[in-house]
């Protein structure tokens, strides 16, 4: 596949499970998309037999707390997006549409394995057009208290570096930072499950949320230690969840991005505000349009040579 080329699924792709936020089962279909498309999610079952179509971008963020949301309660959204649209981002999906026929998307294992597993089955294809990004051009922060999150240029792809600091010994402080590529993504970030910590469990519950969670979707931290028998993935899946999704977030930018990410004690709802700091000043960013040849790795800003890949060679 060329990196340079925009690209969607060769053929439809479904899932179905439950919403670890609602407890509800849910279904959704990944449809290919055409050249330009982007993501987006199509709403099924509101109510008078309604549908309606979302696109997978920030300025449609309407929550943030414990998940991501877009659209709106009083014309449809969909929770919970965060682990989808990583794995869309990490394999270099540019093109899809999402049919789901209810307000949250299914938590399945707590990973994006389950959605990489799905996409792959079917396969990619090129749209057979240039693929766009967004290139930063200037340094962009958002903070709150001691947790920040950062855009900055960067010349070589999309680099993330991720830094976590929890109270509970079992998480503690950890540091993980990668440039992105699928082969990456796959290896290193994927298979990362979303977390919580046992004594927070009643407080989640008597607000709405986590009623669908389990040891079959999230890895669950006690006052000893990990809960869950078959214990962790990764020794340090908890700063590599936060990778994925920060990933899943920063697509929400509508276009890949040519920069550098950098977090500490980071979380969606920072992670959506230095989005809206990127766009906030056009002076910020460019839109770059990628090369016709992966042997001819340069991009052209209306008319500019720019000599940056998109995804790092894989190994």
């Amino acid at each position: 596949m060329r990196t340079s080329q925009q690209t969607t699924l060769r053929s439809a792709a479904s899932l179905s499970g439950l919403g670890v936020h609602s407890g509800n089962p849910v279904s959704i279909t990944l449809h290919p998309a055409e050249a330009h498309h982007g993501i987006a999610f199509l709403r099924t079952g509101l109510p008078g037999g309604r549908d309606r179509l979302i696109q997978a971008q920030y300025a449609q963020v309407s929550a943030t707390e414990l998940c991501t949301v877009i659209g709106s309660r009083e014309t449809g959204a969909v929770a919970t997006i965060e682990h989808l649209m990583s794995a869309l981002y990490g394999l270099g999906i540019d093109n899809c549409l999402v049919e789901i026929d209810g307000p949250e998307m299914p938590i399945l294992d707590g990973s994006a394995a389950p959605f990489v597993a799905a996409i792959e089955a079917v396969g990619t294809t090129s749209c057979g057009t240039p693929r766009r990004f967004i290139k930063v051009l200037k340094t962009v922060r958002t903070e709150k208290g001691r947790a920040y999150s950062e855009l900055r240029p960067f010349e070589r792809g999309f680099h993330l570096d991720v830094e976590i600091d929890f109270e509970s010994p079992v998480i503690g402080r950890s540091r993980k930072a990668l440039t992105l590529t699928p082969a990456a993504y796959r290896r290193e970030i994927a298979r990362a499950r979303t977390f919580g910590m046992m004594r927070d469990v009643e407080r989640y519950w008597k607000a709405g949320f986590a009623l669908g969670a389990s040891l079959e979707n999230t890895v669950a931290v006690g006052d000893g230690g990990v809960v869950n028998p078959e214990g962790l993935r990764y020794p340090d899946e908890f700063v590599r969840h936060k990778i994925l999704d920060a990933v899943g977030d920063l697509a929400l930018a509508g276009l890949p991005i040519l920069g550098a990410y950098q977090s500490f004690c980071g979380g969606h709802g920072l992670n959506c505000a230095v989005l809206g700091e990127l766009f906030a000043d056009r002076a910020n960013y460019a839109i770059v349009e990628g090369a016709a040849s992966r042997r001819e790795p340069v991009f052209a800003e209306f008319g500019v040579g720019l000599g940056a890949a998109v995804y790092a060679p894989e190994l």
